[in-house]
């Protein structure tokens, strides 16, 4: 899958990525850029040689702890306070999503060929450990708040809950999606609930440990019949949650809108309150507690901006100083986005292939008549005038009658 510019939001800790580089600032102090180390594996020997896009990035639930993965098969983790490299290691396979444990002890790491590595925090340099596997490719990996399960989608439909300390131990699924499951997402302060999006188009709320499905939102009926986006097939690349008034923002991976819903948990539902548009591509979007929405878009004059709900109705809030100064350092590291802007959307190779062959089987089966029916005609010629008929010896002229 293709891979965008990205942003990670903890606390006031955020990170920008785009290609091979990523910026960390903060919206509280000065920023610093930093730059994955040199292409060395666990062993100290050269890797498989890639583009070095990084495929996935994530913060550690306290923010001491940042992890990415790039397309050289690299998982490299840092300190965050102060910043600080601790370890460059090789996985199997190039990675699609990755995730820390709730006790920051390990980095769960999800891969195209479906299975699931675990890597040591507390020993940086340590050897990764296979944890589950599916049959098909994963998207997304996630744990619940208490460690107990661990939650991962997959190409084919599913999401599947896995006991943490013995993974082949499946404790439920969650079934119901048409298509590719993209996200899940465990809701923080209901750690019992979970939310998931698919190339199906739809947003569902789910009781994962019984695997019941409580509430489905299609979201191309929240779209204008005649909008510019009726008729796209789309799925969510990210969930982002504010547990300020329980606000959940849906970003889609080819339309320039995010969704805005309200998570009412008391009644098990999902409700859409608004739909933000932007005249730009937006590459990410997240959540800060202290903010607002922080939405990075493919604008090289404004790359963030900042929205804030204001008398109930989410909007753009004019550029703060910290917005400002944010912006200041993506302004003199635009290079590191420019390769973003001409990505495609990463999930339409995922979709499944429908074709209407109708039309070729009738074809092929006229063909097939006609050919029948000429080797019928050439084993029963048709008859002669009286009513026999006469085999013709090779090289003689056939009977045309008395002249």
């Amino acid at each position: 899958m293709a891979s965008s510019a990205g942003l990670a939001l903890c606390g006031q800790a955020l990170v920008v990525r785009g290609g091979s580089r990523f910026l960390a600032t903060s919206t509280a102090s000065s920023a610093a850029e930093k730059k994955p180390q040199e292409n060395k594996g666990e062993d100290g020997q050269s890797v498989e040689k890639g583009s070095d896009t990084i495929l996935a990035s994530t913060f550690s639930k306290s923010g001491s702890y940042f992890a990415l993965t790039d397309d050289s098969k690299r998982l490299i983790l840092f300190r965050t306070k102060p910043w600080q490299c601790l370890s460059v290691r090789t996985v199997v396979r190039r990675c699609t999503a990755l995730t820390f444990t709730a006790s920051e002890e390990k980095v769960l790491v999800a891969d195209k060929s479906g299975d699931v590595y675990s890597f040591s925090v507390l020993e940086p340099h340590g050897c990764g450990r296979l944890e589950l596997g599916h049959l098909s490719m994963l998207l997304d990996v996630a744990v619940s708040p208490d460690d107990r399960y661990v939650l991962t989608a997959d190409r084919d439909e599913k999401i599947r809950v896995s006991w943490a300390l013995a993974p082949h131990n499946i404790e439920a699924f969650c079934l119901g999606h048409t298509e590719f499951v993209s996200r899940i997402f465990v809701v923080p302060d209901h750690p019992e609930l979970l939310l998931s999006s698919s190339g199906d188009c739809t947003l569902r709320l789910w009781e994962y440990r019984c695997g019941r499905e409580l509430h489905c939102c299609h979201l191309a009926s929240l779209q204008e019949p005649a909008g510019p986006w009726s008729d796209k097939r789309f799925a969510a690349s990210r969930i982002t949650y504010w547990s300020r008034d329980s606000w959940v923002a849906l970003l889609c991976d080819c339309i320039p809108v995010v969704f805005i819903f309200r998570l009412d948990a008391p009644g098990r539902q999902l409700v859409c309150r608004q739909q933000l548009s932007f005249q730009h591509r937006v590459w990410d979007v997240a959540f800060e507690e202290s903010q607002g929405l922080w939405v990075l878009q493919d604008c090289r004059e404004a790359p963030l901006v900042l929205c804030r709900p204001v008398d109930g109705r989410w909007q753009i809030v004019p550029e703060t100083t910290v917005v400002q100064k944010v912006n200041a350092h993506l302004h003199r590291n635009w290079a590191m986005l420019e390769g973003s802007a001409g990505v495609n959307d990463g999930f339409s190779s995922l979709y499944k292939a429908t074709c209407d062959n109708m039309a070729t089987y009738l074809k092929k089966k006229e063909e097939r008549l006609q050919q029948q029916l000429r080797k019928k005609r050439h084993k029963n010629p048709p008859p002669g005038p009286n009513g026999q008929t006469k085999k013709v010896k090779s090289g003689e002229a056939p009977w045309s009658g008395p002249s």
